[in-house]
């Protein structure tokens, strides 16, 4: 563990990390409130952090006086690649593929068929943990605009792909 804010004899010490501009006691300490702020989170901070409390002359117990919690920052997905995997002929077979560089936890994909033929799509030609879709016995009627949107808690965004048969 490292120690990155302390309360001691008076006086708040915010140690250098990289935290140290972003960070401090939400409240003033007389509050006895030693909630603690962190701004500008980045997906390093995840993590677990511990509160220690010592009281001068009291007994001190690791049970009573720790506290855990586990931090865990959400990214959005970064805008994902729409790719075109095959060859978009009459009666062919072709999958379209999108993914996404970062999102935390791992984006969920939904591929669907933009209006005028609006269309959505469902497992097992699509599978959203991967970000494909699978075309078979491609027609004519099959060429239009494909949205795939990447998603998670943190947010989503969208990549497209024109399939012209």
């Amino acid at each position: 563990p490292v120690q990155i804010l302390s309360y001691l004899g008076g006086v708040v010490k915010v140690e250098e990390t990289d935290l140290k501009p972003r960070m401090g006691f939400l409240y003033s300490i007389s509050t006895r409130n030693i909630s603690v702020f962190i701004n500008a989170t980045r997906e390093q901070d995840s993590g677990q952090y511990m509160c220690t409390v010592n009281v001068v002359d009291d007994t001190i117990r690791l049970d009573k006086n720790v506290g855990l919690i586990n931090l865990t920052v959400l990214v959005p997905p970064a805008a994902p690649t729409c790719q075109l995997h095959g060859n978009a002929v009459v009666g062919a077979n072709v999958t379209l593929s999108c993914s996404s560089k970062k999102g935390k936890p791992s984006p969920m994909y939904q591929w669907q068929r933009e209006p005028p033929t609006l269309q959505v799509f469902f497992p097992p030609a699509q599978d959203r943990a991967r970000g494909t879709l699978k075309l078979t016995n491609l027609s004519l009627e099959m060429s239009g605009v494909y949205v795939c949107r990447a998603e998670n808690q943190a947010g989503s965004k969208n990549c497209s792909i024109v399939l012209e048969v």
